[in-house]
């Protein structure tokens, strides 16, 4: 049965591309223009010819068939049953008490919270370390955030005006303790700007530094969790790292007296984790292309479930005018499709002449204007009004793409070899669009 269900689903993705490459074709044969046709239609029929011979190669063809042939052969594990030999083991030490979280101790400051923690007084069971929990911020499961023998972790990267729930557990050889009670935290209001005290001097060598904030106001949370780089151990509550001062300078790498102005836009990279195999990535994951001549998705390493975020992707190789899709995603968007073939992808796809917005396999607002090699696409998602849209060169493609998104959206593209893109983040909000939010 998981054979065929296998089978199912493989037919039902190659349906769906054919599908998807026959709406695109009765599109191309509408084209008005002649010269823009033959343009194109080469490629086109390289395209159709390729998923005809596909189509053909097994993709229909049964792997299992209707016969069972079935010996089963219990003499051995009777055997194995009848010389079980039951021993009592002599457990070494009991599991931890709960921790006791320090209430005095634990607070929150910007989006980072900082979480501290003890054994019971009178104790005396030896602890291996701690797990400490968070959620989500909107009441959701919690995540493992720290893993270790400190008793005291600060998390950055939280959204802001948020509520978390925090609970802590401890464990040793025997096992692990149950949970500690749950502590209910509450992140600053602002999302624009913040002021940092610092507790130490700052020499002026390190105002030159490029801003590169890490330290967006979202938590990464994929099921793999690999934003656990976002989250810094201190030891003691008076050590104030250097790493978000260094990488969160402003612009303009102006020191105040008390501290450092802080402007936190997203900043990230590709995540070659749950990107398509044929994914090919370089420049610290900050540039991709692709070794098949289909479409593949990548995805951003952050998730973004609240807040403005804008990010740029440079057109750095261009060649046979493909098709190149770019937009946002959930993390179990399809990986082997063009990006906005399932209800997982919200997306804009471009060539040299036009675009098209697509969701769910449904094609919309065809808009003049395509890219080439050189050209830069923006990507512009306000989760504040729920709307996500498009640019190219710095002007507005098409309306208003999609509206009423709700949920957790990764940066997402798909591209085949003929396409090359670098991520540009850590981006201020496009003018086009600050002047238009102005309005009344």
């Amino acid at each position: 049965l998981q054979v065929v269900r296998d089978q199912i689903s493989h037919c039902t993705v190659k349906l769906r591309q054919t599908t998807g490459l026959m709406e695109y074709c009765l599109e191309v044969i509408k084209e008005n223009d002649p010269s823009g046709f033959l343009q194109i239609s080469d490629a086109l029929i390289r395209r159709v010819h390729l998923t005809e011979d596909q189509w053909g190669k097994g993709t229909l063809t049964p792997r299992m068939t209707t016969d069972f042939d079935l010996n089963l052969d219990n003499a051995p594990l009777l055997q194995s049953i009848h010389q079980l030999d039951f021993v009592q083991m002599k457990v070494s030490s009991p599991v931890p008490a709960p921790p006791i979280l320090q209430l005095e101790e634990c607070c929150t400051h910007n989006n980072s919270a900082t979480l501290s923690w003890k054994q019971p007084p009178l104790s005396t069971v030896q602890v291996e370390g701690y797990i400490l929990e968070l959620d989500d911020g909107n009441g959701g499961q919690f995540r493992e955030v720290y893993v270790g023998k400190e008793t005291m972790c600060t998390v950055d990267g939280l959204h802001f005006n948020s509520t978390y729930s925090a609970r802590v557990k401890a464990f040793n050889k025997s096992g692990v303790s149950p949970y500690s009670k749950t502590l209910v935290l509450q992140t600053s209001e602002d999302t624009q700007s913040e002021e940092q005290t610092l507790p130490f001097p700052v020499p002026l060598e390190r105002s030159q530094l490029r801003r590169m904030s890490p330290f967006s106001s979202t938590l990464n949370l994929q099921p793999s969790f690999p934003g656990r780089s976002y989250f810094e151990l201190r030891s003691s509550a008076h050590q104030l790292s250097l790493h978000s001062s260094l990488q969160s300078l402003n612009s303009a790498g102006e020191l105040s007296a008390s501290g450092i102005f802080l402007l936190l836009f997203a900043w990230f990279s590709f995540d070659p984790a749950s990107a398509h195999a044929d994914i090919i990535f370089s420049n610290d994951n900050l540039t991709v292309t692709c070794n098949s001549y289909d479409d593949r998705v990548v995805l951003g390493k952050t998730g973004f479930s609240k807040g403005l975020h804008y990010w740029e992707l440079s057109i750095d190789r261009y060649d046979n005018h493909p098709d190149p899709a770019f937009g946002v995603a959930h993390i179990d968007v399809l990986k082997d499709a063009m990006l906005g073939k399932d209800d997982k992808a919200w997306a804009m796809y471009v060539d040299n002449n036009r675009s098209w917005f697509m969701h769910n396999n449904s094609h919309t607002n065809r808009t003049e204007g395509g890219i080439t090699k050189g050209a830069t696409v923006g990507v512009l998602l306000d989760l504040t009004r729920r709307t996500l849209t498009f640019s190219i060169n710095e002007d507005q493609q098409g309306p208003v793409a999609f509206e009423n998104l709700e949920g957790l959206f990764f940066p997402a593209v798909s591209l085949n070899r003929n396409v090359q893109v670098t991520l540009h983040t850590g981006l201020p909000v496009p003018e086009f669009y600050a002047s238009r939010s102005a309005m009344p």
